[in-house]
């Protein structure tokens, strides 16, 4: 059984909700939709929507914590697992860049309508984004102290980490010249391997070519 097969009904539909909201926001902007336009779009009635969100506000918070809230469970455990730095880096790259092409529509969304968000919801996803740049700080810093990582300042490197990574939703396309496991591959070697100066090799990954294709280790 899927993941999203195993969920309550009420969930799947709250997830369909910030789905098509996500859409409609990222093609017309968050001031032009309304509640109406996101429940005729999921195949609710007006009413039943409010049962599941208070606001378009609410429904923009849920959108934000896809990006948030989400990569922070999916993603941050992969700092903790078995490993050097190197490798868990590398695999954080992998993970994050899956997720975010994954929840790309949610992604832009977040950027441009950020401000919309009541005071209290914007401070909870600004201190979701800290975390996750915390956590990455935490173990860029770890493996310069263990002499795995070449940085001078792990607290700008990690920004400039995030930065790299989410990036891609400006970008990259599924229809493109490159598929995102080949995306995925040269970030590790650029991110881990060139930017943090460490070996660029992940677990789950090939090492990276050298000189006429041959792998460097």
């Amino acid at each position: 059984m899927s993941e999203l097969a195993s969920e309550p009904p009420a969930q799947r539909r709250r997830d369909a909700i910030v789905s098509a909201a996500a859409r409609f926001f990222a093609e017309r902007g968050y001031a032009a939709v309304g509640m109406r336009d996101v429940a005729e779009a999921v195949g609710v009635r007006g009413p039943s929507l409010y049962h599941h969100f208070a606001s378009k506000e609410e429904i923009l918070y849920a959108i934000c914590l896809t990006v948030t809230d989400e990569p922070n469970a999916q993603n941050l455990p992969l700092l903790d697992a078995p490993g050097t730095a190197v490798e868990r880096l590398s695999a954080l790259v992998r993970a994050h860049l899956r997720h975010l092409h994954r929840r790309r529509t949610e992604h832009v969304v977040g950027l441009h309508e950020l401000a919309a968000l009541a005071p209290e919801h914007r401070a909870v996803v600004d201190g979701h984004r800290r975390h996750y740049q915390h956590r990455v700080r935490e173990v860029i810093a770890a493996g310069a102290a263990a002499g795995e990582l070449t940085v001078p300042d792990p607290h700008l490197a990690a920004f400039a980490v995030c930065d790299v990574l989410n990036g891609l939703s400006n970008w990259f396309r599924a229809d493109g010249d490159l598929t995102l496991d080949e995306v995925a591959d040269g970030y590790v070697d650029l991110i881990v391997g060139r930017m943090l100066g460490g070996r660029s090799r992940a677990p789950d990954g090939p090492p990276p070519a050298g000189p006429g294709g041959r792998p460097t280790s």
